[in-house]
């Protein structure tokens, strides 16, 4: 017996019994039972059947036989007619096309044999029952009265807590995905000892004790458990628990956390030789060469995520500078530069491994100082190897703020300090090249405390950054190396992140990364030098007469040095943004890409520049687009895990 959210019925109230309790398992399968209309036209008994059967006091061994066809009253409807109505699709008394098979058996029995629908009928036949999201929130004990129910099916329900007392001792299926439970705990104060499979995915099972519920001890018959989509982060222990069940072929972890560390299946197949699928995919004798001995060695591995992150082409970009005009002598200079971005969870320990032209450009000198200041790193802590041309940043504690007083006053301090020197420099300052050899840390989607003498100034020297470039929180926006227009911009950009907080992790896997196509407008104006005041000219006389230089050297100082310039604070402007949905790798897929295809219709391109007037009116710009690719690192082989202990 099934129930949806399409259809439900109540058999008790038929009976003459009261509503049940709100909220409860036994109230949802009454009101489904209602919702049947088993004593209603065309089913039950009325006016439209009713002379087919005898009465009570003629009845004896014939009380459930019904009259010949031949003695029916015109006004009553045949047995066929009846069944034609509840099975036509075109007739108002037709099920839906959802109903299950056991509400078309029960409507169709109320029409052939009424007298049956009694509560010993149900109680004693159904051995299954579906009760799917219909807001139930507790297992009272009149389940106990199904005397053979095998298969229980609560999912995309509201129950946080089952007493294992209310149920039935035969059940060897019990499903409970998409509840709210926190902990196995409540299921084994008494067990079903027959249960072969427990489905308790989507749910919100946390901590390392749940290990201690999944032993031989508890289900002695288990042959599957899905357990998958939960908080579990404690891989070497629940494999610990899992071990002891000698039955279990079937075992779905997926979309745990502990499933996103690099040695998640090997180690799981290695230390559950008896396992024949594990999520969903067979386990092939392959697989247990390969990772043979593994678990051996579970305590030394590392419980972190490892991801990389690779961006490749942009295309599509429109090159703003021909709609600049021609630079005077006064200037503005203007230069453009072009980037990709993506928020991706912080590194726990800062650490940045990067290989290939890798920059990640921190957009706000202050709070790159700031951080310096903190963190008491310097220069030596970026080492570059000349042969791999390859950064590696040390781990460095950040500096988070607003932790105490006393370091909020003196960042305060800091921040106005740096001002003033920034503010002096800032308009002698020349323009300088970027080098594509240096490497700074990302933004932080933490405020920045300011004090109020310095938050003008601070406001001054900050570049006019797109609101879409603030990262989500509890993330750090990171950028490839500025690169100038082309067709196609090459970022060439690889990351690799190292992350252990695995709970944040899955969190942000779910919310998934913001890609945008950013540029970088400069404009830079010629220093005016200040005037320096000159001696007054001496009077002539015999002494004065100097000879005159000669030629070359007056040609020489004819030479003026180059023109210092200084700029304006960067305008950056984001071309387009998409999401790139990344649960797949939660799920168990090991890539996420999107190509130039699919990213080009997520991204939202500022069209609001005109088209040059050099391009005809029938010119049809490329749609933006870029390549994105995001990997969960998962170890092929034993050796591959032992070659990371060694590393």
């Amino acid at each position: 017996m099934e129930t949806s959210e399409s259809s439900t019925s109540d058999y008790r109230q038929t009976e003459g019994e009261g509503e049940g309790v709100p909220g409860t398992l036994s109230t949802a399968v009454c009101e489904h039972l209602r919702k049947l209309c088993l004593r209603e036209f065309p089913c039950g008994i009325g006016s439209w059947n009713k002379s087919r059967f005898l009465p009570q006091k003629c009845r004896a061994w014939r009380e459930l036989v019904p009259k010949e066809e031949e003695t029916l009253v015109p006004e009553e409807e045949t047995m066929e007619a009846l069944l034609g109505l509840v099975r036509s699709n075109h007739s108002p008394w037709a099920m839906l096309k959802d109903a299950s098979a056991e509400d078309r058996f029960l409507r169709e029995l109320a029409i052939q044999n009424p007298l049956m629908i009694k509560d010993t009928f149900f109680y004693s036949y159904f051995r299954s029952l579906r009760v799917v999201n219909k807001g139930v929130s507790l297992v009272d004990k009149d389940l106990l009265k199904f005397l053979k129910l095998e298969e229980l099916v609560l999912s995309a329900n509201k129950i946080e807590e089952i007493d294992a007392n209310n149920l039935p001792r035969t059940l060897k299926v019990l499903e409970l995905y998409g509840n709210l439970i926190a902990s196995m705990e409540c299921l084994c104060s008494a067990p079903p000892p027959r249960l072969q499979h427990l489905g308790l995915g989507h749910n919100k099972l946390l901590g390392p004790l749940e290990s201690l519920y999944v032993t031989s001890h508890n289900w002695p018959q288990l042959v599957s458990l899905d357990l998958g989509f939960n908080n579990l982060t404690d891989l070497q222990n629940m494999i610990l628990g899992l071990s002891t069940l000698r039955h279990l072929r079937l075992l779905v972890l997926q979309g745990n956390p502990l499933s996103l560390v690099p040695y998640y299946r090997g180690f799981t197949i290695d230390s559950l030789a008896h396992l024949c699928v594990l999520d969903d995919i067979t386990v092939s004798p392959n697989e247990k060469h390969q990772f043979r001995g593994l678990n051996i060695h579970g305590d030394l591995l590392a419980r972190e995520a490892q991801f990389v992150v690779t961006i490749g082409n942009v295309r599509g970009v429109l090159d703003s500078s021909i709609l600049d005009p021609e630079p005077g002598p006064d200037g503005p200079f203007i230069s453009y530069s072009y980037y990709v971005t993506y928020d991706f969870v912080e590194d726990e320990d800062q650490e940045r491994n990067v290989s290939g032209l890798v920059e990640a450009t921190r957009h706000d000198s202050v709070l790159d100082e700031i951080d310096k200041h903190f963190s008491g790193t310097d220069e030596e802590d970026q080492q570059e190897d000349p042969l791999e041309g390859r950064h590696r940043h040390r781990g460095r504690q950040r500096f988070h703020p607003g932790s105490t007083e006393e370091m909020s006053k003196e960042l305060s301090e800091f921040i106005a300090k740096e001002m003033s020197q920034m503010a002096e420099g800032s308009v002698e300052s020349g323009i300088t090249e970027v080098d594509e050899s240096e490497t700074s840390i990302s933004i932080h989607s933490a405020p920045l405390p300011q004090s109020i003498d310095s938050s003008e100034e601070l406001a001054k020297l900050r570049p006019k950054i797109d609101v879409q470039l603030c990262p989500s929180p509890g993330t750090v926006l990171f950028n490839t190396v500025h690169k100038p227009w082309s067709d196609v911009i090459p970022c060439t950009y690889e990351m690799k992140h190292t992350l252990k907080e695995l709970i944040r992790v899955k969190a942000f896997l779910l919310a998934g990364t913001t890609v945008s196509i950013v540029e970088e407008k400069i404009l830079s104006w010629p220093v005016v030098p200040t005037p320096v005041e000159s001696p007054l000219p001496a009077k002539k006389g015999k002494g004065s007469n100097k000879k005159k230089e000669p030629a070359k050297d007056k040609a020489h100082k004819k030479k003026e040095p180059p023109r210092e310039l200084r700029q304006d604070p960067p305008v950056l402007t984001v071309l387009g943004s998409g999401l790139v949905y990344l649960e797949p790798l939660l799920a168990g897929e090991p890539v996420v890409s999107t190509d130039s295809k699919k990213v080009k219709k997520s991204l939202k391109k500022d069209r609001s520049k005109t088209v040059p007037p050099t391009m005809e009116s029938g010119y049809q710009p490329e749609p933006l687009s870029v390549e994105v690719q995001i990997q969960l690192h998962q170890y092929r082989s034993v050796e591959e895990a032992f070659l990371s202990l060694i590393d």
